[in-house]
């Protein structure tokens, strides 16, 4: 049995009441509210982080379902501070209505189908603490994208063009049918159970079933020292190319559906774009940070490496937004350049001789990462499943998702385990959560859709570790069966 600390329970207990207090307070410093709700939001990652470790699970799940828990039983209980974070980005395009002239009734009504609930919205936002609330939502939010920014960029920086090309083609074509099968199943699925849906919601949920998210694969190789072998590293190689793959396709979808159009010229005009886009980067971008490091001489390397690393993930990302592209395609595409021998000519303080950029940046996405998943989490809502078209979806989704990944091991060939390559692309993780939130970020995927999705990441999260020491270990003692070639 898992028990958690009383010291932390003390601790949450005491501040989920307090941001209330604090909403409602007079404050010399209007920030305090808002350091508040970001602090009590990330006390909740920590205890779900705590969890899934103890149980043996991804942190991101133990982050994912603790804003699930607290979200629903805070909504339930009637906290105006949920209820604002759990609506999210749509309430600042309500807010954006009422510059526009409408009123907050006439705004609210534009994007909550229900009365009840527009008119609650209504009367928390025009209330006495209806604007620090907002703020809170807002910085929360703000917080989450640095995350996912840093997320994908140390995503990238653990990546490398010579290991996509030392890959080989095994694993190449592991990634594409790994992309491309889940891709159309998510797209029959939709189209199958809510046909309703429009083209750009099924294009997205394709793109979020075609994720992988790696990093609980590679654990898993490490726990049971297999990392060295060929499964492995055709996994791995997959994974790299997979992330490539997925953030093209990301960049696709999303395209058609800010420009609202399907043609190919569209398409093609969109993909030329991100092609284009990645190779200015990788040509340019080297320049361009020699440039920065050169600006930074007096520093000391590990404040160059900050600096430095900070302003090119963060210029990237807004070049790729400027472009057309999501951020992270300019984080990752940040990752894939980035390398701690461009700081090699510096003067190293003995202190900090041995401190990478990767070890650098983890402290900032120790932070701000789960502060993301945490709100994921808050924003998925339990009656979204009381519709039976939603547990279909659901279900529907699950089994095209664990389908779609099993199907690429087929894609590596013989000699090799091929239930195992296909099981350790099986976890979304992290990634389809990113994708997922974008979609919704973009209004194309509405509430129930997006839950329904949560749901398939983390049941593909959760069954992928015991699948995958399974097949190895099935493999293992296959090959040292009596008449088996070794």
């Amino acid at each position: 049995m898992v028990t958690i600390p009383k010291r932390l329970i003390v601790f949450a207990a005491i501040l989920v009441p307090a941001v209330a207090l604090a909403a409602g307070g007079s404050h010399v410093d209007p920030a305090a509210p808002i350091i508040l709700g970001v602090t009590t939001i990330l006390v909740f990652a920590v205890i779900g982080r705590y969890f899934a470790r103890r149980l043996g699970q991804p942190t991101v799940l133990g982050e994912l379902v603790i804003g699930i828990a607290l979200g629903n039983l805070v909504y339930l209980l009637g906290g105006d501070f949920i209820l604002i974070v759990r609506e999210g980005r749509v309430l600042f395009d309500m807010i954006d209505l009422t510059f526009a002239g409408l009123s907050m009734e006439e705004a609210a009504a534009e994007f909550f189908p229900d009365p009840a609930l527009a008119q609650k919205i209504v009367d928390i936002v025009q209330g006495p603490h209806g604007m620090q609330l907002l703020s809170i939502a807002h910085t929360v939010d703000i917080f989450s994208r640095y995350g996912v920014i840093f997320l994908m960029f140390l995503v990238g920086l653990e990546s490398s063009v010579e290991e996509m090309r030392d890959a080989g083609m095994p694993s190449l074509k592991v990634a594409v049918v790994g992309m491309v099968t889940p891709f159309v199943l998510g797209l029959g699925v939709a189209w199958l159970v809510l046909p309703d849906q429009s083209v750009g919601a099924m294009l997205f949920i394709g793109a979020t079933l075609g994720a992988t998210s790696v990093g609980i694969t590679a654990r898993v190789l490490s726990e049971l020292n297999v990392v060295h072998s060929r499964e492995a590293l055709v996994i791995l190689g997959a994974a790299i190319f997979d992330d490539v793959l997925g953030l093209v396709s990301l960049a696709i979808v999303s395209g058609i559906v800010i420009s609202g159009s399907i043609e190919g010229a569209a398409v093609m005009q969109i993909l030329g774009l991100s092609m284009l886009f990645v190779l200015a980067v990788m040509y340019a971008g080297p320049y361009i940070l020699r440039t920065l490091i050169a600006m930074m001489h007096g520093l000391q390397t590990h404040e160059a490496k900050i600096f430095v690393t900070f302003i090119f993930v963060m210029g990237l990302s807004w070049f790729a937004d400027l472009v057309g592209l999501a951020t992270i395609i300019g984080a990752f595409a940040a990752g894939l350049i980035m390398n701690d021998q461009y700081f090699s000519g510096w003067k190293t303080d003995p202190r900090y001789g041995r401190e990478t950029i990767k070890s650098l940046m983890d402290p900032l996405e120790a932070i701000l990462v789960p502060i993301f998943f945490v709100l994921i989490g808050l924003q998925v809502k339990l009656e979204s499943f009381l519709s039976v078209d939603v547990w279909l979806f659901a279900s529907g989704l699950t089994v095209a998702a664990i389908i779609g990944k099993l199907v690429c091991g087929i894609a590596a060939g013989r000699g090799l385990n091929r239930l195992a390559i296909g099981i350790g692309m099986l976890p979304r993780g992290e990634v389809g959560l990113i994708f997922a939130s974008i979609g919704k970020g973009l209004g194309v995927i509405d509430s129930q859709l997006f839950s329904a999705i949560v749901l398939m990441v983390v049941i593909t999260t959760v069954i992928a570790p015991s699948m995958l020491k399974w097949a190895l270990r099935r493999g293992v003692s296959e090959n040292h069966a009596p008449g088996s070639n070794p």
